[in-house]
């Protein structure tokens, strides 16, 4: 038995963790940090400046913790990745808010998928928002990120991140391979084993660490933010930009992680500990990966150029905002631009939905969806004459009302999934605040009902 097949054998399941952890990493801060530069907004242009011009020796900021070793070793080559097929893995992470109310099962709060083509050398990456609208299968459309919390209440086969992996699968309409779970109390400890995480904050911020413990300010400048703070600092929610400003916050505190992560001597010291470090965040970390095919892929990961990185998001320019049956705010997936997306990131990919090329009239008039039309204005027959206009357009309305009560203005339901046709009202007359509600029902008698308001009365296009 060879050195590498020795070290292997010796530390076989503290090896699987390291090498995801590593991949993780990799993966993740090539992706943010591209997506990042491509936002282009206030203070995150410094973040630059933070990817370390000399990875020979450990930054000043960093002070050895007694209890681990840094003396770096020098691994044998790896064997390498020997398949040509294209190797995707779907990152999860969990809905801390369901730990913490002690739920029976917990929903995904993050989905990353990443896709690696051995033979061109390319990554692609794609993030989906917890909110999405999907078919799950087994329970019908729901939010994606419903998928992991039903695989583990019913007891599933692969339990939540079978269902999970499942869902996202035929959404996509690519196999996936491999997945792996990391949960916040292991990244936490990841964070403070690499010796926290250096960020370029460049506004000062109030953060809130979990449990119960008081606020944390923390003022603009260069901070090492230890694990728990860092944690803080990507979630922290009640910020100027709400909910884009934390998702900047994440992309950087991924970034301090790869700074780390790509210093020789930080990994050599996670090798070296390995025994100790899985013995403390083993137990946060899920995954079916095999460690040979953890090894590999570290290896291969490594060797992928920065230009070879594809990377995208699932973002406001791919959904409608719209709510779920029991008033919960959801994103509509737009298929064809999805799918647009998925084939740039993953080519050869199937499902999502046939992609139109039309125009959106010509989309919706493809849809043919039938529409009943409320009046919710004070004009006695606008619904009538709407109805009219819609026609001529190539819409399919085949019915009107009279007058409903003004709380119903705005309002599109969608019962049979026709996301042109919302696409195409909203655009006629500035319904970009219409609330979209999504009650799917294939045996309804009309597949929309758009309920008229004040926005339509005082800017229709009706001639």
């Amino acid at each position: 038995m060879n050195k590498f097949k020795q070290f292997l054998a010796s530390n076989k399941q503290s090896l699987i963790l390291i090498f995801i952890l590593f991949i993780i990493g990799i993966f993740i801060s090539f992706y943010s940090f591209k997506l990042t530069n491509s936002l282009g907004r206030e203070g995150i242009s410094a973040l630059v400046d933070l990817i370390p011009s000399d990875a020979t020796s450990l930054p000043s900021d960093l002070t050895p913790q007694p209890t681990l070793d840094l003396n770096p070793i020098l691994l044998p080559t790896a064997v390498p990745w020997d398949g040509n097929e294209r190797v995707t893995i779907l990152l999860l992470g969990l809905d801390y808010r369901d730990w913490e109310a002690e739920e029976p099962a917990y929903r995904s709060d993050t989905m990353i998928l990443v896709s690696l083509d051995p033979v061109t050398m390319e990554v692609g990456i794609l993030s989906i928002p917890r909110d999405l609208w999907v078919n799950i299968p087994g329970f019908g459309p729901a939010k994606i990120n419903t998928a992991y919390y039903n695989g583990d209440i019913y007891k599933l086969p692969g339990g939540g991140p079978g269902l999970a992996m499942k869902t996202v699968e035929e959404f996509f309409g690519l196999p996936i391979d491999y997945y792996v779970q990391v949960d916040f109390a292991t990244f936490v400890k990841f964070i403070d084993l690499i010796y926290g995480v250096k960020m370029d904050i460049p506004f000062p911020i109030t953060v809130d660490p979990i449990g119960p413990k008081p606020p944390v300010n923390i003022p603009a400048g260069t901070h090492v933010l230890e694990g728990e703070l860092a944690l803080a600092y990507a979630r922290a929610r009640h910020t100027e930009g709400g909910d884009f400003a934390r998702a900047e916050r994440q992309q950087q505190v991924i970034i301090g992680i790869r700074d780390r992560l790509v210093l020789p001597e930080i990994f050599s010291m996670l090798i070296v500990n390995a025994p100790q470090i899985y013995s403390e965040l083993s137990s946060g970390v899920s995954t079916n990966l095999s460690l040979d095919d953890a090894i590999k892929l570290a290896y291969l990961a490594i060797k992928v150029e920065l230009e070879n990185i594809k990377m995208g998001i699932i973002d406001e320019s791919s959904v409608l905002f719209g709510d779920s049956p029991d008033e919960l705010a959801i994103l509509i997936p737009l298929t064809d631009k999805i799918r647009a997306l998925r084939d740039e990131l993953f080519p050869s990919g199937g499902a999502v939905a046939p992609q139109l090329e039309g125009t959106l009239v010509e989309n919706m008039q493809t849809e043919a969806a039938n529409m009943i039309i409320y009046n919710g204005t004070s004009d006695f027959d606008i619904e009538v004459r709407t109805s009219e206009y819609f026609n001529t357009l190539g819409s399919q309305t085949i019915s009107s009302n009279a007058t409903v009560e003004n709380q119903y203005q705005g309002l599109i339901i969608d019962h049979t999934g026709n996301p042109y046709t919302i696409e195409w009202l909203i655009s006629l007359a500035g319904l970009e605040n219409a609330r979209i509600l999504v009650e799917y029902d294939p045996d309804a008698a009309y597949d929309l009902e758009l309920y008229l308001g004040a926005v339509w009365l005082n800017s229709n296009p009706i001639p």
